[in-house]
């Protein structure tokens, strides 16, 4: 059974969105002193390959724990929406809609990850979210996130703020963000993307595609 990971690991001083929490693995017991390992982790509820839950923007909103666990997986259609750095995502950059469940944006922007570029990301219109919600569709990128992210070399044009956020989650739309090595799979495929036991507005996961016909 052909199997991809497209999920980034988990690694002490991993990019995180601004201000978000540092990432810090350590040990915390070893065979020497304890005759035995444990690791202490420190983290974001949204560090690196994650979901966002409706409660991450939105004051009423959902937590993880309120969506069944078969929610977490997905009949997943890729779009190819590769573009320059902090270009929109319209509507119109869009795939024709089919009857899968998420769509993946195949931004390429992994391709920048762990830099300062990274930042500087393609990101999706509102319209396009809204179009997403009307077609029924979660939404999972391959960037750091579906809004622009503030950094020096955003233009005053830009939208700020958490517009395509709102639009997707506000209707329960669950989005991924920060998967890695879309180029790998096919457009059509399913994904296992199951967060942590953690209800909150947001898990890591470990976010594997099955490319089975």
């Amino acid at each position: 059974m052909p199997t991809y990971d497209l999920s980034h690991p988990l690694e002490t001083g991993m990019q995180t969105y601004p201000d978000d929490p540092d990432v810090a693995i350590s040990p915390h017991a070893g065979f020497d002193a304890d005759g035995y390992r444990v690791t202490a982790l420190s983290m974001g509820s949204h560090t690196g390959t994650h979901v966002d839950a409706p409660s991450h923007t939105e004051r009423d909103g959902k937590t993880l724990g309120e969506f069944s666990l078969d929610t977490f997986r997905f009949d997943a259609q890729v779009a190819d929406v590769r573009r320059d750095a902090r270009a929109p995502i319209d509507v119109a950059d869009l795939p024709e809609a089919t009857d899968a469940d998420l769509l993946v944006l195949h931004t390429g922007w992994d391709d920048h990850w762990g830099t300062d570029r990274y930042l500087d990301h393609p990101y999706l219109t509102e319209a396009a979210a809204a179009w997403c919600v009307e077609h029924d569709y979660h939404v999972a990128t391959d960037a750091l996130n579906v809004d622009p992210t503030p950094s020096p070399n955003a233009s005053e044009d830009e939208p700020t703020g958490f517009g395509a956020h709102h639009t997707l989650l506000g209707a329960d739309r669950l989005i991924y963000e920060n998967l890695t090595g879309l180029a790998r799979v096919p457009p059509r495929f399913e994904l296992h993307a199951y967060p942590l036991a953690l209800d909150a507005d947001g898990a890591p996961v470990r976010a594997v595609a099955d490319t089975t016909d």
